[in-house]
């Protein structure tokens, strides 16, 4: 089973202690750094959509894109209620298109290690500069290899009343991958359906992707720890990415 099919109705429960509003007021926090008023926004890889409908709320405009059909059915239900909700489109980030472009980019929760090919991370983000205004940014975070190769052999556990999720990890150190087995258990009713999904991550190196963003195109690259402002540090879980479309006035 693809990744996130059978997860998506499970997923916000079993993400209940992702801190979205902090991801965002880090987000905010570089554009006010950066001079940026961004009007237009969109969100890669916006899964449920947490993050697409923080930052509608606050004013922008924002297209949330995802490759899971299954994600964004559960993101539409969410921002139902908005006077001004987002849209959102189905692709997946290398074949990224966009009626217009927009102002800022974001990708949140490690999203971008979920391309697996290299080729094709550096033409997602070939696509992600061309659909930025000029002027435009992007600010995304990955996982580092560090934490990768660290979840080698790891079981997790997450559970509420209605949904039980295990899973195990495993590093592969000739592909560069993190694979984890996701044995997923959800309430119907009087019974439990039990269904699997593997998902995959690629642990890119911040010099690499630092080396795919200036091939892009990007400029004024800088790169964070943890929500913080101020550089990695050996052992970071964790990295942020900002740059920059064109010249800077």
């Amino acid at each position: 089973m693809n990744a996130y099919h059978g997860l998506a109705e499970s997923y916000d429960r079993l993400t209940n202690d992702v801190d979205y509003e902090a991801t965002v007021a880090f987000y905010n926090e570089i554009l006010k750094r950066e001079g940026l008023r961004p009007r237009t926004c969109v969100d890669l890889a916006c899964g449920t959509g947490s993050v697409t409908a923080i930052l509608a709320r606050q004013g922008l405009r924002v297209t949330g894109v995802d490759m899971s059909e299954e994600m964004l059915t559960v993101a539409m239900e969410k921002v139902m209620d908005m006077d001004e909700p987002p849209r959102f489109v189905c692709q997946p980030l290398q074949k990224l298109r966009l009626p217009r472009g927009v102002d800022l980019a974001v990708c949140a929760l490690d999203s971008l290690d979920y391309i697996t090919n290299p080729a094709d991370c550096k033409e997602a983000l070939r696509r992600v500069y061309r659909v930025l205004n000029p002027g435009g940014i992007f600010i995304f975070d990955v996982n580092t290899p560090e934490k990768l190769r660290a979840m080698d052999g790891q079981v997790f556990l997450d559970e509420d009343d209605d949904v039980y999720c295990v899973w195990r990890g495993e590093f592969d150190g000739e592909t560069n991958i993190c694979s984890y087995g996701m044995d997923l258990f959800q309430r119907r009713g009087e019974v439990w359906e039990r269904s699997f999904e593997e998902h995959r991550e690629y642990a890119y190196s911040q010099a690499q992707l630092t080396e795919y963003l200036k091939a892009a195109g990007f400029t004024h690259i800088e790169v964070y720890a943890d929500r913080l402002f101020e550089a990695p540090r050996e052992g970071e879980q964790r990295i942020y990415f900002k740059a920059r479309k064109g010249k800077i006035k």
